[in-house]
């Protein structure tokens, strides 16, 4: 569904800009399609903007940054909104191929080096195709690793808590494990923790949350949908979400500089370790080295280990 919407929603802007330029200011060509391409990437570089004064606007305190680092971490940000939402989204059978599990046997192998099946959860306004990155990369460290597309779009975060469960008991069926371990980027943290809210922890062994807004977050207030509205800071669904709270074993890894959730303290998950990846913005984590690097370190470990209960600050 994402995939279509987006596809046609590029087309139209293309057919805008290309009309514009043409016929307005009457452009050769060459210079109309240039023109057509450049106002797709302002119109992005203009959203990334309008987020990161957001931010600031309503940020926590976090660790300071050099101007290069901010350079850095802005260009970043706006880098992987133009490939995701321009490049991977509106294409995503280009780049996405069903997923790789393995069957009964091969994950009874796995099973000796505690090598449970990954389940990706994606986030808001997106699809499945947000892991094409980090999934190869977890793959490539010798994980089975499943996706799931959450929809439909602007449904309610409950909503998505039965096709998850759905899916979580086809990935168990088809490897022959008996749990899995849970990583949700953004919103897939809180359907997420939802599922586990309703259905308990019998299926899951861990779960780690990316860049989730646990607590909200005051850019929720310009979003659409249903589940945007429970991601404001204090709505009632992030309140009953709250209690009673998952016991299982999370981890909740961060970015101080998050340019979609703030404040950014509203990141971390009251009685659960985290980890600050600092100078990172929230798309950026999706392809982030640094954050693949500290997802590896958190599925390694087993639960209630000292290792996997630290909080430690990645550099």
């Amino acid at each position: 569904m994402l995939a279509r919407i987006l596809l046609v929603s590029l087309t139209l802007e293309l057919i805008l800009y290309l009309t514009l330029a043409s016929q307005v200011f009457d452009a050769s060509p060459t210079a109309t399609v240039l023109a057509a391409l450049a106002g797709v990437l302002a119109l992005r570089a203009l959203l990334i903007v309008v987020t990161y004064v957001y931010a600031l606007v309503w940020h926590s305190p976090a660790p300071r940054l050099s101007v290069w680092q901010v350079g850095q971490m802005v260009l970043g940000e706006y880098a992987a909104c133009v490939l995701y939402f321009v490049v991977i989204f509106p294409f995503e059978r280009w780049w996405m191929a069903a997923d790789r599990l393995p069957g009964r046997a091969a994950q009874a192998a796995r099973s000796t080096d505690r090598r449970l099946p990954i389940l990706l959860v994606h986030g808001y306004g997106c699809s499945r195709a947000a892991w094409w990155w980090l999934r190869r990369r977890l793959e490539a460290a010798g994980w089975s690793v499943a996706t799931i597309s959450l929809e439909p779009l602007h449904a309610g975060i409950d909503d998505y808590v039965d096709p998850l469960a759905r899916r979580i008991a086809a990935v168990l069926d088809e490897t022959g494990a008996e749990k899995l371990l849970l990583v949700g980027h953004s919103m897939g943290g809180l359907v997420a923790r939802a599922y586990l809210q309703r259905f308990g922890s019998g299926c899951v062994a861990r779960l780690v949350t990316l860049g989730t807004p646990h607590q909200g977050s005051r850019l929720a207030h310009l979003g659409l949908g249903a589940n945007a509205r429970q991601m404001q800071p204090g709505s009632a669904w992030l309140a009953a979400l709250a209690n009673p709270a998952s016991v299982l074993d999370t981890l909740v890894i961060y970015s101080p500089h998050d340019n979609f959730v703030m404040p950014q303290v509203k990141l971390q998950l009251p009685g659960a370790p985290g980890q600050a990846i600092d100078g990172l913005g929230h798309l950026a984590m999706l392809h982030s080295p640094r954050v693949a690097a500290a997802l590896l370190r958190a599925l390694a470990p087993a639960p209630g280990t000292a290792e996997w209960g630290a909080t430690e600050r990645a550099r």
